[in-house]
């Protein structure tokens, strides 16, 4: 294999940059979008020229990490590749110990799982950031996080006679900052088995593959061949109607040798997560809004992990801002942080599968108990809310423990609905589908209030002067919001009574809250810096730079050539034809100047 082992060459980084590079001032600039055209094309003749080996394989996984039982040191990383892939010690070890199951968990056999940990403070952005272009283009829960890496595992434990320990106990892991679960879940199920068998040789092989894939545009159908077998898959975009998948059809005739489509690259089996505790998922769904600690305890991380990425996609399409931790273990580097009593409990998620957390855990306000996760063939038993002084060990009922009581009046119907379901045999996937179209339009009625008021903070157009900086959003005051309420409030949507003014307090004091209304006034800070700009290229700037003095219009010009360089830099939505017309004009004020001035000018891309 050709690739193997090389890193990036000096003449490599300076090659990436060349993508963000330029046209006179600004005009025109493309953003990056010949890195991703070449990276589309992987055997176009000129454009791999200026991609180095690996820059396809970084811009779906950091690295692919095999992690193995050593009888002296315990857990360790036995390889890493690509060679040249950076992890920190820190990232190792909690690598080594969230690739492979409490040994109370007893997987014997195949078990896959994913969990998430902290990037390393201080690291360099990955080669890969100019296509962030392409995270812009993603719905916000799908966005990366440059904060945290995911390790999706696939860890096989069977019976060897041969080893001393009596065991074989291996994990392959792939690291990625993307959190396409059912992509990296299938991909394992397909590689890791022959993995076991064939070892080094075909990790690289496999890693040769992923090096050859287009790289991942939201919206566009792709094709990705791994191992003989080609998945054909859509990364939703944020044009996308929430609550709809377009479907990617299976084995056309036009190409036959696609084997797999993936209906899919994110979506767990909610109805098959919620099953044991589903008459609470209204609870759930409360709890998961409002950013309240919430530990899952499961008998083993197939379970926690699957039913914590459940709990955070519930609220879609909002984003869940809280940390969460699919897996979670006594190892982990935030683990006295996350379980220290001498200071409230985080908001945050945490699935756990060691009974120790039983106790560590007990003064956490809310804990979901789950026993083995079965689809049911007959309908699920009505589980009470207990109260936390019954939680003794893990090994207690399954249930909610919790003294939470809920502000919405519970929904009868989606559990008629679900019961209904599980009695005629509905399929799994259907069920799913109910739920989280039932967890959608809660979402919606309860987000589209706000996203109205907030909406009302933008200032009129025509308060939008060329010669005055942009006008400031209006402050957002809770008072005024809950007045919208009695006219435009969630009853316009939604059919569920309860105390919805309650909701909405608790929800204004959380890191959901927080975290949506930055990522609104970001957009609306933006959308204001747009229609600015507009309204400078509808200006005469020529006209005016005559009638005044030579510092005041090359004083302009600096000004333009920044508006010009902050609309790349902060991608505005502003349409490119705008963006040629403000270097028009910036050309035109400049050939009226000075020939000493103009050289000056046209030389100077200023910050």
């Amino acid at each position: 294999l050709p690739r193997r082992g090389r890193g990036r060459s000096r003449r490599g980084a300076g090659s990436a940059m060349s993508f963000r590079e330029r046209s006179p001032g600004g005009a025109g600039v493309e953003t990056g979008e010949d890195a991703v055209a070449a990276l589309a094309e992987p055997d176009g003749p000129d454009r791999c020229l200026s991609l180095l080996p690996w820059d396809r394989f970084s811009s779906w996984l950091h690295c692919v990490c095999v992690v193995g039982f050593d009888l002296e040191l315990g857990q360790a990383v036995e390889v890493i590749y690509p060679p040249h892939s950076k992890l920190t010690d820190k990232e190792k070890t909690n690598i080594c110990y969230l690739s492979f199951p409490d040994s109370n968990s007893g997987c014997l056999g195949d078990t896959q799982f994913c969990f998430r940990f902290r990037q390393s403070p201080g690291r360099k952005v990955s080669l890969c950031c100019f296509l962030d272009q392409l995270d812009r283009d993603l719905p916000v829960y799908l966005k990366k996080d440059p904060a945290y890496y995911y390790g999706y595992v696939y860890f096989r434990q069977v019976r060897d006679k041969s080893l001393k320990r009596g065991y074989f106990q291996k994990s392959l892991v792939l690291v990625s900052k993307l959190p396409y679960v059912h992509l990296f879940r299938t991909m394992l199920k397909q590689i890791a088995p022959e993995y076991f068998e064939k070892s080094e040789a075909f990790l690289e092989a496999v890693c040769s593959d992923v090096d050859h894939w287009p790289p991942p545009i939201p919206g566009k159908i792709l094709h990705l061949p791994i191992m003989g077998i080609i998945m054909k898959l859509r990364i939703p975009t944020y044009r996308d109607k929430p609550g709809t998948t377009p479907i990617v059809q299976n084995m056309h005739q036009a190409d036959a040798q696609i084997s797999m489509a993936l209906p899919t690259v994110h979506e767990v089996d909610l109805f098959r997560c919620f099953c044991p505790v589903f008459f609470h998922i209204q609870m759930l769904w409360e709890l998961v809004l409002l950013g309240e600690p919430l530990v899952v305890m499961a008998p083993s991380p197939s379970e926690s992990s699957e039913t914590v990425l459940a709990l955070i996609s519930c609220i879609s399409p909002l984003k869940y801002c809280s940390d969460f931790r699919p897996y979670f273990t006594i190892h982990d580097s935030e683990f006295k942080e996350y379980t220290t009593r001498t200071q409230a409990p985080p908001p945050v998620i945490l699935g756990v599968t060691n009974p120790f957390f039983a106790k560590t855990l007990q003064h956490w306000p809310h804990i979901i108990r789950i026993g083995d996760i079965k689809l049911p063939g007959e309908v699920p038993k009505q589980v009470k809310v207990k109260k936390l002084k019954n939680l003794k060990t893990l090994d207690s009922k399954p249930g909610v423990y919790t003294s939470y009581k809920p502000y919405l009046n519970k929904d009868e119907e989606i559990v008629k609905q679900l019961q209904k379901g599980v009695q005629q045999k509905r399929p799994t996937e259907a069920q799913s589908v109910i739920l989280r179209r039932y967890f959608l339009e809660l979402t919606e009625s309860f987000i589209i209030p706000l996203e109205r008021y907030v909406a009302s903070l933008m200032p009129l157009q025509k308060c939008i002067s060329p010669w005055k900086s942009p006008p400031q959003l209006r402050q957002f005051s809770q008072d005024d919001f809950m007045k919208t309420l009695e006219k435009a409030g969630p009853q316009l949507t939604s059919g569920l009574k309860g105390d919805w003014i309650g909701l909405y307090r608790h929800f204004l004091k959380s890191p959901n809250f927080d975290g949506w209304f930055r990522s609104r006034q970001k957009e609306m800070t933006q959308k204001l810096e747009a229609l600015h700009l507009e309204a400078l290229c509808n200006e005469n700037l020529v006209f005016w730079s005559q009638k005044h003095t030579e510092v005041e219009t090359v004083d302009l010009v600096l000004k333009l050539k920044n508006k010009l360089l902050q609309a790349d830099r902060e991608h505005l939505p502003v349409k490119t034809d705008t963006l040629k017309k403000l270097q028009t004009h910036i050309n035109d004020i400049i050939l009226t100047l000075p020939d000493d001035l103009q050289d000056i000018l046209l030389k100077t891309g200023t910050t």
